[in-house]
């Protein structure tokens, strides 16, 4: 795991090896073990290395082909790159790292390489001979890189932070990406809080050559759909075969690994998987609270006793948390909602000694592990209530909200005023933290730009699309790995963890059980208990203690934090926030009071994505 960045036609700058450095100094976080530069008449392309295969210094990017004509830096692993590297007979190897491997890979097969490739990675690669520039990123974007096109230059990092060092780029916030922030306290890609900054999209290259430059799609899991007529039986085994595949590939390394334990399903079954594929014990990482209510500790260490894990705890006091709080801050590239659980546990995992972690992300939006799932699919059978004029079910939605305040009745309120009960239609209500007529007040504004999540929902899933033949479920599994896996969960684990210098690697998010499980019909997912289709596929390897136990997902005190140990620290950023008078004063105000006054409609995850970016605009010194 690495940090790649770098500047294509730098031009008339004058000192474009200093933005290369400078930006490799902003990421070096992520790559302690060495940093350098490439620099010819076209380019300059750094790189800091987290050394993790090959550990020698001949395997240091950026990365040069044998005949010098084609460079290479590269943010990721290849976990077939053995494989590969049989296949290709006429390329004289020198290391026995990936990164070779992916660079002779490129010179066998062009840029259709991308398609031979199993893993995580960004990269970008400089063809001197056919003057071909080309950035790429993984199929399920488990990788970062962003890009900005400047004058005819294009400069790209696997850091925001990084671009934003540049001095051509004005360290502004985009406006209807603001709106995005609000909304869902994360902005979803192609685009960032920053104008003029985005991010590419997963499966997808950027090739700029000297007659043009395109940004296309090299894999689609709606293009692999295929709804199997399997047994039962067939499909549960070739899950755990795949799944298993999937996690001992995802051990390759020449560096200590571990996984991290909550004691949840997902989590369970990577530890599971592991330590059938490893001899030894597999390190497993855990936090718990003293608050028991937030404590998962008995489940993890169930698992862990019955794999014989080498397990660490780490206890999460208010104080400690308090204490850690600014530098898991300070670590977020992109503002976001959430994240410093993810540096919680990703710090305790590198204080034990290991630089890769497994994690069980993606089970929940694979298999139907959320309620939106269950409570989606229960709307097919309420049609019938759009056969009332819009004004019966406006007045509807508004009694309910007034005999009934709560989140949940605004979301009843707005989702049975929908044009349609078709699931674009939605579906993009789910994950939203703000009603509209809010927003509206924050922002100023007496209109709101087209919802993302709601574009992409009818753009990908609805009728005359690809995903329109896709099984119900997995409709949702698509548009939930495409925002809020995509643009929090992936975003926030990758940032917290190389804070630490910590790779993490997602088993779930194997292509190829992402392809099949997509297939699945519904009948076969339908969640009737938590996650029943990955459960009853490896049920041999989980005791039914933890089966059966309510879900609870990996959630700090933040509540009783909030308006205690950091309620000074939450007044301090929302004070700055004010100041940038980016959003309304009096609103801010008057929601952080109705939070203190305990609204039901304002809980603390409505709150700390304003405390977030206040903090985040004045760390990174952006402007409105």
């Amino acid at each position: 795991m690495c940090a790649i960045n770098g500047i294509f036609h730098y031009g008339q700058d004058n000192d474009p090896t200093g933005l290369v450095l400078k930006m490799n100094k902003v990421s070096g976080h992520r790559g302690p073990d060495h940093s350098a530069i490439y620099k010819d008449d076209e380019v300059i392309l750094g790189h800091n290395r987290l050394s993790i295969i090959d550990l020698d210094e001949n395997a240091h990017q950026p990365f040069i082909s044998n005949d010098k004509k084609v460079v290479l830096v590269f943010n990721g692993e290849i976990y077939n790159f053995q494989q590969l590297k049989a296949q290709i007979k006429d390329y004289l190897f020198k290391t026995n790292s990936d990164t070779e491997v992916l660079l002779a890979a490129y010179l066998k097969w062009g840029v259709d390489f991308v398609e031979h490739l199993d893993g995580m990675f960004s990269f970008a690669i400089w063809d001197k001979r056919n003057r071909k520039f080309i950035l790429g990123r993984d199929r399920l974007g488990i990788k970062p890189l962003y890009y900005s096109e400047h004058n005819g230059s294009i400069v790209f990092a696997s850091e925001l932070r990084s671009i934003m060092s540049c001095h051509f780029i004005d360290k502004k916030i985009d406006r209807n990406s603001l709106v995005d922030y609000i909304n869902y306290a994360t902005v979803h890609g192609p685009d960032t809080i920053i104008d003029g900054v985005k991010v590419l999209p997963p499966a997808h290259l950027m090739v700029v050559n000297d007659d043009e430059s395109k940004i296309f799609s090299y894999w689609d899991v709606r293009n692999k759909n295929i709804e199997y007529n399997d047994s039962q039986s067939f499909v549960q085994g070739h899950i755990k075969e795949l799944f298993q595949d999937a996690v001992q590939n995802r051990l390759i390394s020449d560096v200590p690994i571990g996984a991290f334990l909550s004691g949840g399903i997902d989590s369970s079954l990577v530890v599971a998987a592991a330590s059938k594929s490893v001899p030894g014990k597999v390190k497993t990482f855990s936090v718990v609270f003293d608050e028991k209510e937030y404590n998962e500790g008995e489940y993890a260490k169930l698992i862990a006793k019955k794999y014989d894990t080498e397990h660490y705890e780490v206890n999460l006091s208010p104080s400690d948390f308090l204490k850690d709080l600014p530098h898991a801050l300070s670590s977020m590239d992109h503002p976001s909602g959430d994240g410093p659980n993810s540096y919680v546990v990703s710090k305790a995992a590198k204080d034990c000694g290991v630089t890769v972690a497994l994690s069980g992300l993606g089970g929940d939006e694979l298999f139907a592990g959320y309620d939106v799932f269950k409570r989606s699919y229960q709307l097919l059978d309420k049609k019938w209530m759009f056969s009332f004029p819009p004004g019966i079910r406006l007045l509807a939605g508004s009694v309910l909200k007034k005999i009934r305040p709560s989140i949940s009745s605004d979301k009843i309120a707005e989702i049975i005023t929908q044009k349609y009960l078709e699931l674009p239609y939605y579906y993009y209500i789910n994950r939203k933290i703000f009603s509209d007529s809010i927003v509206k007040k924050l922002i100023m504004r007496d209109s709101l730009p087209m919802c993302r999540p709601f574009q992409f929902a009818k753009d990908n899933i609805d009728v005359g699309s690809k995903g329109f033949d896709m099984p119900f479920l997995s409709k949702i599994s698509y548009l939930e790995m495409n925002t809020y896996m995509q643009n929090v969960l992936l975003r926030d684990t990758d940032q917290m963890s190389m804070a630490h210098s910590l790779e993490v690697r997602v088993p779930f998010l194997d292509h190829r059980l992402v392809e099949y499980v997509i297939g699945v019909n519904d009948q076969l997912k339908f969640p009737s208990s938590n996650k029943k289709l990955l459960v009853d596929s490896m049920k041999d390897w989980l005791p039914e203690k933890l089966v059966n136990r309510p879900k609870m997902g990996f959630l700090l005190p933040w509540d009783q934090w909030m308006k205690n140990e950091l309620r000074d620290f939450n007044i301090e950023q929302l004070m700055y926030l004010k100041e940038t008078n980016l959003l309304n004063k009096k609103e801010i105000d008057n929601l952080w009071d109705r939070y203190l006054k305990n609204d039901p409609r304002i809980p603390w995850s409505r709150i700390w994505p304003l405390v977030v970016l206040g903090h985040w605009m004045k760390q990174n010194g952006v402007s409105a």
